[in-house]
């Protein structure tokens, strides 16, 4: 459910939207993958606490956390719950901060328009969720079965299997999942469970210089041609596993 493709820039912008949550020293779980913020992850997390929700009541908190796991659930990898992506919405969405890149921000002013229209669209979500799930299985959504909450959830999450009169549902979905995946992919659980080479700040080895015998490279030779020019990277005296594709 959680599967969409992301542009790099939007990445990028993901990556400092995320840097601000990562100041937080309240999170009992997420942890922001750069370094920068490694005090205050070490710090939130030396001692055990239980996160407290910012914006979010308990039960809503409760039923955003188990949706993030539904969207990216643990398979061989942690999923969201492990990661800690349920502090990561409630602390973006208390400071309304919106992350999707459907809104256009001309000024300030447009930005936090759009931060507390995300906060209407989450609360009022949840609820639309809570009576859906009421109208069709006779229990609200987390008191459910597991089958009965898939075939609610992948109703608003594929195009195939869409039904009428569920248009705010689907953009409550499309929202939810927009947060979950940014606060995954932008964890340090998130970025482990691809092997992101990014996570490495200390080389074990520095690569030593292939010219030993010409240590300052006055008698390296000028490539005369485009081929010699384009060099392939297997032959670049820079091991595969430092490069960053």
């Amino acid at each position: 459910m959680g599967g969409q493709a992301i542009e790099r820039r939007e990445i990028l912008r993901y990556i400092g939207i995320a840097s601000v949550a990562g100041t937080f020293p309240g999170f009992s779980q997420w942890a922001f993958a750069c370094k920068h913020v490694e005090t205050h992850a070490a710090l939130a997390q030396s001692v055990p606490h239980a996160y407290k929700p910012l914006f979010f009541s308990e039960p809503q908190f409760l039923m955003i956390d188990h949706l993030a796991e539904m969207i990216l659930p643990a398979d061989d990898t942690p999923g969201a719950k492990d990661a800690g992506v349920g502090e990561f919405i409630d602390f973006m969405v208390a400071n309304s901060v919106p992350v999707t890149s459907h809104y256009e921000f001309r000024s300030t002013r447009d930005a936090i328009r759009a931060g507390r229209q995300v906060q209407e669209q989450f609360l009022t979500g949840l609820d639309w969720l809570n009576a859906r799930s009421t109208a069709e299985f006779g229990n609200q959504f987390m008191a459910s079965s597991p089958d009965q909450q898939n075939q609610l959830l992948g109703e608003l999450a594929y195009k195939s299997k869409y039904k009428p009169a569920t248009e705010m549902g689907r953009e409550f979905f499309a929202v939810l999942r927009d947060y979950t995946v940014i606060g995954y992919y932008t964890s340090k659980i998130g970025l482990e469970s691809l092997g992101y080479p990014g996570l490495r700040t200390d080389w074990p080895k520095a690569p030593g210089c292939s010219h030993p015998n010409d240590p300052g490279h006055v008698y390296l030779q000028t490539p005369h041609s485009e081929a010699q020019a384009g060099t392939k990277m297997a032959d670049l005296s820079i091991p595969e596993e430092n490069l960053i594709g």
